[in-house]
């Protein structure tokens, strides 16, 4: 079978705009498999092999791995290659890292190099929002007292950040006030077609994410692939390096019905965390189907993306659908952005819609929504009792009852 990446390649017409992208759709059926049989995040994978092909770390063989996933739990599955599109960093772990690039610099500096060999390959954005303490509070003013307290407190830290900011090209030093890094991830930095200049032209791909923050994942709720690292895998993303890991089970997470007027997302969130946590996903991957799930709106996506840490799945995965571009709407992305992201998705097989066919899943976990109870968390068990409360069956929470009078 022919798998040399150049096969593929595409061109794709958006408006007055013209793109390239290596087509997953055509890439299966010349090995003759089903792409729809593929996990979305599996898709995604593959695509990143695909367009790395024969770079440092990437082979035939890791795009063999992934056309020839097998569903089955605990199967012998290799190991392959990851590189995201961009590099996501916190304030508390993003600026040790900085230091490494600098000592680099330093030593090459002093063996009589170019320090500017060390430079970040992928974008990076460093977002400024754990250090900031609340001194000021329930005031107009206390917005601006707090944040140049920050800074006043930290001057040379914000110093070297700026240093940074100039000296290193595709870093972008968020500072403070603009939100929770993942949160501003979701907001404002995630793009879900990714693109950059090759040659000539202009290259699109799915926007994929490594994060030094525990809470990365909650980007999955938008569509786009990512998960916490640490700081040193970070850092070699950062300068090029793919990550390899070995090709996790996928739980489809079957979605149905509809949430009582009194139950909300959160409710939902709970549930949904609490399930899993019983079924055992550490170092798997959970994908959302089913009947429920276009009525999901990516506000709730990313709240249940988000606790992904607390369940211990590596990713709670949401593919890019009709929501997904609604939620790019409302936060205000370009029209043409949006336009773009819907045509590269559904070219590649990747935008998910009503009729499209099932993927094959490691393990399905069904969650009905009408059976969804308020509940409250972080009851002690002999407070709930002597309420009159039981607790529900692993550790789920507490149901709320409401009393007449």
């Amino acid at each position: 079978m022919n798998t040399k990446k150049n096969t593929y390649r595409r061109a794709l017409v958006v408006g007055q705009k013209n793109f390239a992208y290596f087509s997953l759709v055509d890439l299966a059926e010349s090995c003759g498999v089903e792409i729809a049989r593929l996990p979305y995040a599996m898709r995604i994978l593959l695509e990143g092999c695909l367009r790395r092909q024969n770079q440092d770390g990437f082979s035939d063989a890791h795009l063999d791995a992934l056309l020839k996933w097998n569903p089955e739990s605990g199967s012998d599955r290799p190991p392959v290659p990851f590189l995201p599109a961009r590099v996501l960093l916190q304030d508390f772990t993003g600026l040790p890292v900085l230091n490494d690039l600098t000592a680099l610099r330093s030593t090459l500096r002093d063996e009589g190099k170019d320090p500017a060999r060390v430079n970040p390959r992928l974008p990076v954005d460093l977002v400024i929002d754990h250090s900031v303490q609340v001194d000021a509070y329930g005031c107009p003013e206390a917005r601006r007292i707090n944040e140049q307290r920050e800074f006043d407190q930290n001057a040379e830290r914000y110093q070297f950040l700026k240093w940074s900011e100039s000296a290193y090209s595709n870093l972008r030093v968020l500072p403070p006030g603009l939100g929770i890094c993942h949160q501003v991830n979701l907001e404002r930095l995630a793009s879900v077609a990714f693109t950059e200049r090759a040659g000539e032209g202009t290259l699109v791909y799915p926007d994929t994410v490594l994060g030094t923050d525990s809470h990365t994942p909650m980007i999955n709720g938008l569509g786009v692939l990512g998960w916490g690292v640490g700081g040193i895998e970070a850092l070699a993303a950062m300068l090029g390096y793919p990550g390899e890991f070995t090709l996790p089970d996928v739980i489809g997470l079957e979605l149905k019905g509809a949430l009582h007027p009194t139950a909300t997302p959160t409710d939902l969130t709970l549930a949904i965390t609490s399930r899993l946590r019983q079924l055992g996903v550490v170092g798997k991957f959970v994908e959302v189907f089913g009947d429920s799930y276009a009525d999901l709106p990516v506000e709730t996506r990313a709240m249940i993306a988000n606790m992904s840490p607390e369940s211990g799945a590596t990713a709670t995965y949401f593919p890019v659908d009709h929501q997904t571009l609604a939620y790019l709407r409302r936060t205000g992305r370009p029209g043409e952005h949006i336009e773009m992201v819907e045509a590269f998705f559904n070219a590649q097989g990747l935008f998910r819609k009503a009729d499209s066919p099932v993927p094959e899943y490691s393990q399905v976990v069904t969650i009905v929504l009408d059976d969804i109870q308020p509940l409250l968390a972080g009851c002690h068990p002999a407070h709930g009792r002597a309420a009159g409360l039981q607790p529900r069956a692993g550790g789920a929470g507490w149901p709320v009852r409401f009393r007449a009078g």
